[in-house]
């Protein structure tokens, strides 16, 4: 993990250059100039106090090779400034201009199976491509010597959402880039030959010029693992380096702005290392949008919890969020009443202290013309721009509050995510092809809430060593550093929960050897006091059971880690139960164990579980020994009840989780009540509802 940079917030344009930030991505060159005036005139009305601007304005900035045009956005960032609204000013690299393509088809990605990624959408170039990034390197530059003055430009947005379309490449610049990348990280063929296994199908390597990037091999081969988890590694390391380069091309003339680069988290997709990016960031900003349906709202503070853990706690930005529908969902969904403004304020309970959507004004045209925004087709006099404004009005009401500066509260148990682990869950060589850590994650935290109690999503390179409980759903890969932290957190009075899929391989996807899980050469075999030998996988095979029954009354359906011993001090939870279980001759056998370990203990799951068995898991067995929740700040399971203390006091946020109303019993100053009304003692939250008091 490299040095954190300082955490640097960017100012708004107030008389303390504080505030809850509020705005989006401004595109003004998508618009003739007499539209300007018009949409500043609604900002104002809005309550919008800062704009993301020019991000995908290369071509408009430079129209050829030797011609620059940055009139326009002088003139622009005059008029933003002077009407009070703050330039959050992007790098303008996200999409090259169709000359540049043109003169250097060189620099389009390549697909694994040779078909070349051409120009006409968004991050058509190489991260590791030397002519792209001259070309990207002097755009930085004018930008930085045009603006490094301008007291309207408040930060740096550089590039956006970088491994949109270009997460990995398989051209010829990779190919060598990867090789360098290999030779820094081993240090000889040898190493890499072990590390990867490549002794197996004769993959061994005499030189480093012999590595080759995991191109596609036919329709039905498998890749080797290890070097498929390195290769998705180093992507992520190449367009950070390229993003680090592009910072410090900025940062050289133009020191004193933050900088930062907009994430893609949420718990569909997982693009790079951000936990491993955090740091290269002087504050972290993502983009998040919303699921549909019931796990809408959950998703969103799962998301968000991560999120705020790539922060370190410090305040993170939310760069994009949507108004109502995208336009590139399978099913594009709009938001009901009260779940834009709703979903809003979970952002910033969650630890945001900007809130901002793509984008301010709908395009007419494009890729994304159905993808809503603040001012949609039919203008402003619409209920979207009118909740835009009440929007606007609350935010504001947060931060004369003073939420700004405040930290989420953490709560007692801490779930582990890792990058790595929900990259090694995709290879096709595992016993199962249906492993999703980021999913797991999900159900795990959606649990918690439905016991009427949270958890946080930690990342497993952070320090969670301040926590009670640690969760590790399907952390697939883990290192024997790793393993020996977990060991020594349970010896020091911590509670360790792992489940079926977790330890199975090292960093360098190798399996352990004596039995499941292996990691740490046994070590966390030893700590949980199990050890398994096989894996019972189930699926729709014809004339077999596809579930399998415990004998607490839980079910699972996908895996069954077969336990066959046990140390004499592991207390088995519960078996598998039942002619099902019979007939996959694992009757009996241990299911969920508890071992003690040191001065805490360690558990485990060794099967999967659905979110409602995960929730009577909580509720029941792992109650009875150290509890994941203080139970003294239980509450409805209808409410997700989250909280924020600083030096403006402290924050607690209730927001119902149900279809039909609840009532909430709390006591303080109301900040705001949105979708609520007063009821003795406290309030019934509508659908959609929020009370927020200050304490």
């Amino acid at each position: 993990m490299n040095i954190r940079r300082p955490f640097r917030w960017p100012n708004l344009l107030t008389e303390t250059g504080r505030g809850i930030a509020y705005g989006g991505d401004y595109n003004p060159d998508q618009w003739p100039e007499e539209v300007w005036d018009e949409d500043i005139r609604l900002m104002t009305k809005a309550g919008v106090n800062t704009v993301a601007l020019a991000i995908f304005s290369w071509d408009r900035i430079q129209p050829a090779e030797d011609t620059w045009d940055f009139d326009w956005l002088d003139r622009i960032i005059g008029k933003l400034g002077k009407a009070g609204i703050a330039v959050d000013l992007a790098s303008a690299t996200a999409a090259a201009p169709l000359w540049l393509y043109r003169a250097h088809p060189e620099v389009l990605p390549v697909e694994a199976n040779g078909n070349v990624v051409h120009a006409g959408s968004r991050q058509s170039w190489r991260p590791t491509s030397p002519v792209f990034r001259e070309y990207a390197l002097t755009l930085c530059r004018k930008l930085a010597e045009r603006y490094k003055d301008n007291p309207y430009v408040t930060a740096w947005h550089m590039g956006n959402e970088y491994g949109w379309n270009n997460a990995v490449d398989y051209s010829d610049d990779a190919v060598r880039a990867f090789q360098r990348w290999c030779e820094e990280r081993y240090g000889t063929p040898e190493a890499v030959n072990e590390a990867w296994g490549a002794a197996f199908w004769s993959q061994e390597v005499r030189s480093f010029d012999e590595i080759d990037v995991p191109r596609h091999m036919g329709a039905d081969s498998m890749v080797n693992p290890a070097k498929q988890l390195d290769y998705t590694r180093f992507c992520s390391d190449a367009l950070k380096e390229f993003y680090r380069t592009e910072r410090d091309a900025i940062e050289e003339i133009c020191p004193d702005k933050p900088f930062t680069t907009n994430f893609m988290v949420s718990t569909d997709q997982c693009t790079l290392d951000y936990a491993d990016w955090s740091a290269e960031v002087d504050f972290v900003s993502n983009d998040h949008y919303f699921v549909p349906g019931e796990s809408h709202l959950d998703e969103l503070a799962c998301s968000d919890s991560l999120v705020s853990g790539f922060a370190g706690h410090n305040p993170w930005y939310l760069m994009e969020h949507s108004t109502s529908a995208v336009q590139w969902k399978p099913v594009n969904t709009r938001k009901r009443n009260g779940e834009m403004v709703r979903d809003a304020l979970a952002h910033v309970a969650m630890g945001a202290d900007a809130v901002n959507f793509f984008q301010w004004r709908q395009s007419r045209s494009g890729a994304e013309a159905f993808h809503s925004a603040m001012v949609p087709h039919a203008g402003p006099d619409t209920t979207v721009f009118r909740e835009v404004c009440d929007l606007g009005v609350i935010l504001k009401r947060l931060s004369d509050s003073g939420v700004q500066g405040t930290c989420p509260v953490d709560a007692p148990t801490a779930i582990l995510f890792s990058a790595g682990a929900e990259w090694a869950t995709r290879s096709r060589t595992l016993p199962s092809g249906q492993l999703s850590h980021w999913h797991d994650i999900r159900d795990w935290y959606r649990a918690f809430l439905d016991t009427g109690s949270r958890a946080d999503v930690v990342p497993l390179s952070a320090d969670w060593s301040g926590y009670g409980t640690v969760i590790l759903p399907t952390v697939l890969v883990l290192s024997d550093e790793d393993t020996a932290r977990l060991a020594a957190f349970a010896e020091d009075g911590g509670r360790v929960v792992v489940d079926y899929a977790t330890g199975i391989v090292d960093d360098n996807f190798r399996t352990g050897l004596g039995g499941y899980p292996g990691a740490g050469d046994g070590l966390l075999r030893r700590m949980l006091g199990v050890r398994g030998e096989e894996f019972n996988i189930l699926g729709p095979i014809d004339g077999e059971p596809d579930a399998v029954r415990l004998s607490n009354g839980a079910v699972s359906r996908l895996w069954q880690t077969v336990v066959t011993s046990v140390a004499a001090d592991t207390e088995i939870v519960a078996s598998y139960h039942g002619a099902d279980a019979s007939e996959w001759q694992i009757d009996g056998v241990p299911a969920v164990t508890r071992h003690p370990y040191g001065k805490g203990e360690a558990w485990y799951v060794g099967c999967d579980l659905d979110r409602a068995d995960i929730a009577h898991l909580l509720r029941f067995e792992l109650a009875r020994s150290h509890a994941c929740t203080d139970p003294t700040h239980r509450h409805d399971p209808r409410i997700l009840h989250v909280a924020r203390v600083g030096e403006g006091g402290r924050f607690d946020w209730y927001f119902n989780r149900a279809k039909e109303p609840v009532e909430v019993r709390v006591g303080g100053e109301v900040v705001v009540l949105f979708r609520g009304d007063d009821v003795p003692g406290g309030y019934v939250l509508q659908r959609n509802g929020v009370v927020l008091v200050r304490s």
